[in-house]
């Protein structure tokens, strides 16, 4: 694998000889302007291979993106290779309906120690949910970033990541409602510990994520990118543009219903994807937001 296509993939130009937050934070936001979160080979009639070699052919030769599983392992890779301390972990996703985290650990993200800071970087979480920098390792303090402001809280060696979300406005009268839309001011998001995880430890879980009837991912398509002011996001056949801090700490959110001839043209156009499968757009009744 060549590190050097990596960076030719995400557009990153910039000096790799410091390892410092500088260099990762501009890696990081490189990456998620560049590779979408999203779960497109399930409806396509494909796997989401997590095995690297495979993961690194789909992102950085075919231009596609994926889940935690697959991006942040990526990245993972890039990191470790470059020189940085970067270990894995895995988090608990919190679930609005049911008020309370996943019972099984079905999240891939980074721990990055820099001199004597710790940080998280996780680049596929996706939608307005996802960082922009590496979030330092501290307890209570909230940390403003241009998505909204995250705050990381640790209790008995459990860490919770929390979001403060700006309000929305959507000029779209007929989506004003939409069951997409958070409508928290306060959102958990994951929980989890500094226990270093190995990759076969998620194995279980990329199988279920792919085959369980329960699984949000199975029963949901869903691509978005980050770009430089907001963030585009196709779920099924909704279409989003969200710009934050559009006004007064107020996120522009525009939706658009996308027919499906016109699917393909908008993959390649705004996500930089082409499909080697046929996709079927799928919304099922599973909580999903964005």
């Amino acid at each position: 694998m060549d590190i050097e296509a990596y960076f030719d993939q995400i557009g990153y130009k910039n000096s790799r000889n410091r390892l410092d937050l500088e260099t990762l934070t501009g890696i990081l936001q490189h990456h998620i302007q560049a590779i979408p979160f999203e779960n497109f080979n399930i409806h396509c009639g494909l796997p989401m291979n997590m095995c690297l070699e495979d993961v690194f052919e789909d992102i950085v030769r075919k231009n596609r993106g994926g889940w935690c599983l697959q991006s942040n392992q990526l990245l993972y890779w890039v990191l470790t290779t470059m020189g940085f301390e970067t270990r894995i972990l895995g988090a608990y996703v919190y679930v609005p309906p049911v008020s309370k985290y996943s019972s099984t650990m079905v999240h891939l993200l980074l721990h990055v120690t820099l001199s004597d800071k710790s940080y998280i970087v996780d680049a596929a979480f996706g939608c307005s949910y996802q960082i922009w920098e590496p979030l330092e390792l501290v307890s209570g303090k909230d940390q403003p970033q241009v998505p909204s402001v995250f705050r990381l809280t640790e209790e008995n060696g459990i860490w919770y990541l929390d979001q403060i979300r700006t309000e929305q406005y959507v000029p779209n009268e007929e989506f004003v409602n939409s069951e997409l839309l958070d409508k928290m001011k306060y959102q958990k998001l994951f929980s989890f510990t500094l226990e270093p995880r190995e990759m076969e430890e998620f194995e279980s879980v990329n199988s279920y994520l792919q085959q369980s009837p329960t699984s949000l991912l199975k029963n949901t398509s869903f691509c978005s990118l980050q770009t430089l002011e907001g963030v585009y996001v196709l779920v099924g056949y909704t279409f989003t543009y969200r710009k934050f801090n559009y006004k007064d700490n107020v996120d522009l959110v525009v939706f658009e219903t996308v027919k499906e001839e016109e699917i393909e043209e908008l993959l390649k156009t705004i996500f930089g994807i082409s499909l080697e499968g046929k996709l079927v757009p799928k919304h099922g009744e599973q909580y999903f937001t964005i």
